[in-house]
């Protein structure tokens, strides 16, 4: 048989590829259309103003108020530490110092960057640096997600990168 006789022979796995694609997209736009309004969710937990309350006096215009749910600041506040290992009093100063003008706002996550020769000396010591954050500001921290990094360089410092909740 001559190659130019020889056709294309179809077999079923040559679309096994596209089908497992399109089946990610659907997923995928299930998963995006199940999701609910949070802020249509919102206005129907609020109570309705009864009939004769309405009649009595107008309500004053409500103030601007965020909507929706919380989001995080797109900026980190950058803070670093200099303590020696196990050196916690120093670090929770330290801490409260470098944090004392947020107070009053909440942490969404924090990165640690703790600096050490071996990565799990570094990753060790911004562990140690990330239970401190919840010694100096117990309601900034308590519910912030933290991760441990190494950086590479001498022990006894770290590098924070501080992620707020929008106001």
């Amino acid at each position: 048989m001559s190659p130019s006789r020889r056709g294309f022979r179809f077999t079923p796995l040559h679309l096994a590829g596209w089908l497992f694609a399109d089946m990610l997209l659907v997923l995928a736009l299930v998963s995006m259309g199940d999701r609910g309004d949070p802020l249509a969710a919102q206005a129907a937990t609020r109570p309705s103003p009864s009939a004769s309350a309405a009649d009595a006096e107008p309500s004053p215009e409500p103030s601007p108020t965020p909507q929706g749910p919380r989001s995080v600041e797109r900026k980190p506040v950058k803070v670093h530490v200099t303590a020696a290992v196990g050196d916690t009093a120093r670090m929770v100063k330290q801490l409260r110092a470098a944090t004392a003008r947020y107070e009053g706002r909440a942490a969404a996550f924090v990165l640690t960057f703790g600096q050490a020769v071996e990565p799990s000396d570094g990753q060790a010591y911004a562990r140690e640096i990330n239970k401190s954050l919840r010694k100096a500001r117990p309601d900034m921290f308590t519910d912030a997600t933290t991760r441990d990094f190494w950086n590479g360089g001498s022990a006894g410092a770290a590098d924070l990168e501080i992620y707020f909740y929008t106001r």
